[in-house]
C-alpha cells in the first residue's frame, strides 16, 4: 500500500473524526475512581449502552487554596468499573467571550448532537453559562451561540456575581427541555427545542432550604428529584415533586460532607437497571482537598415511597 497516497485522505479523516484512538484505560478499584488527575463537579450521561462522565480538572499547585480550571475532561465506561480517559474535549479557550474558570457543567444528547452547559467566568465580570455542541459524545465541541445565554445581569434573586453557575439540563417526557443553575438563589427556565435559546422567562426555585449551589435535575418514576448542597463545608441535600414547576417538598439530607472537601458536587444517574451517586472528595493523598478533588462513584438506593436512602460513601466503591 502506498502511504503517501492516501495520506491526504488519512489526514482528512483525523481532522473530522472525534480523537478516540488515544483513549487510556483505567483499572482502578475503589473510590476515588481516577487518581493521575485530580477531577471535580461530575456530570454522567447515559448513551448507548455507555456512560460518559464529564468533569472539571483542577490544576491548583499545592501552594494554591483556590479554584485553577482551565479544562474539561470526559472519561466512557460500559460497566462502571473499567473506565477510558480521552482527550480533553473542551477549553475554557473556546468561548472567546470568557476569560476563565472551567467550572461545574453538564452534557446532554437531543436528536444525535450533544450540548455542553457550562460555567465560566465573563469576560465582563460575573459567572456566566455558555453552550458547546458535538456530534459526538467524545467532542470535538466548539461554542454554539458565540456568546453567553445566562449572565449576571440576567438573575436578580441573588445579588452576588457568581450565582450563574453549576448548569443541569433534563428533557422531560414530552420533550420540553428545562436548565436548572445557581449559587445562593437557584434558577430555571424552559430551553427551545434548539437546545440553544431560552422559551420563556428565567424563574426562582422554592422550597429548597439552605440552598448553596449545585443542583441536579433527575426523574423517575413520575416523580422530578432536585438535589443540591447545602451550607458550607456542604452536604447534599434533596426535594421532590410531581411537577418539575414545583411545588417542591424538602427531603432531607441524601450525602455528607464528602471527606476533605469544602464542596459536594453530585450527578445521579440510572445505568443498566442500577442507579449511582456520583460526587467528588478531596482524598487523594497527600495532596488532594477542597482545591485539588476527585470524582468517586457509589450505589443510590430508592424506598418504596420513592424517596432517597441515605448516600454511604465508601472507599471500596463499585463492585
Amino acid at each position: 500500500m502506498n502511504f503517501l497516497k492516501w495520506q491526504p485522505a488519512l489526514l482528512i479523516l483525523a481532522t473530522l473524526a472525534p480523537d478516540i484512538s488515544f483513549a487510556q484505560a483505567i483499572k482502578k478499584d475503589g473510590n476515588p475512581i481516577i487518581t493521575d488527575k485530580f477531577t471535580a463537579d461530575p456530570a454522567a450521561m447515559v448513551y448507548k449502552g455507555s456512560v460518559y462522565l464529564y468533569t472539571g480538572h483542577d490544576e491548583a499547585p499545592d501552594s494554591k487554596n483556590f479554584y485553577e480550571m482551565k479544562e474539561w475532561l470526559v472519561y466512557s465506561s460500559a460497566d462502571m468499573l473499567n473506565w477510558k480517559a480521552h482527550p480533553s474535549p473542551l477549553n475554557v479557550k473556546a468561548f472567546e467571550w470568557a476569560k476563565g474558570d472551567a467550572w461545574a457543567s453538564q452534557v446532554i444528547e437531543r436528536n444525535g448532537k450533544f450540548y455542553w452547559y457550562v460555567a465560566v467566568e465573563h469576560q465582563k465580570g460575573g459567572k456566566a453559562i455558555g453552550i458547546a455542541v458535538a456530534d459526538h459524545p467524545l467532542g470535538p465541541f466548539k461554542d454554539a451561540v458565540g456568546k453567553a445565554l445566562v449572565t449576571n445581569e440576567m438573575t436578580t434573586s441573588s445579588k452576588i456575581s457568581w450565582d450563574d453557575i453549576d448548569p443541569s439540563v433534563i428533557i422531560d417526557d414530552d420533550g420540553q427541555a428545562y436548565l436548572f443553575w445557581g449559587n445562593t438563589a437557584c434558577y430555571y427556565a424552559k430551553l427551545k427545542e434548539n437546545m440553544l435559546e431560552f422559551d420563556g422567562p428565567v424563574n426562582t426555585v422554592q422550597g429548597l432550604p439552605k440552598f448553596t449551589e449545585a443542583p441536579w435535575i433527575h426523574k423517575r418514576n413520575g416523580w422530578y428529584y432536585l438535589s443540591y448542597a447545602v451550607e458550607f463545608p456542604e452536604k447534599i441535600a434533596y426535594s421532590m415533586s410531581k411537577n418539575i414547576n414545583g411545588p417542591w417538598t424538602y427531603k432531607g439530607i441524601l450525602n455528607e460532607i464528602a471527606g476533605n472537601s469544602n464542596t459536594n458536587h453530585q450527578s445521579i444517574i440510572q445505568f443498566k437497571g442500577k442507579d449511582y451517586f456520583i460526587y467528588h472528595n478531596g482524598a487523594i493523598n497527600p495532596n488532594g482537598g477542597s482545591y485539588r478533588r476527585s470524582v468517586c462513584i457509589d450505589r443510590l438506593y430508592y424506598n418504596k415511597d420513592g424517596s432517597m436512602k441515605k448516600i454511604i460513601m465508601t472507599t471500596e466503591g463499585i463492585k
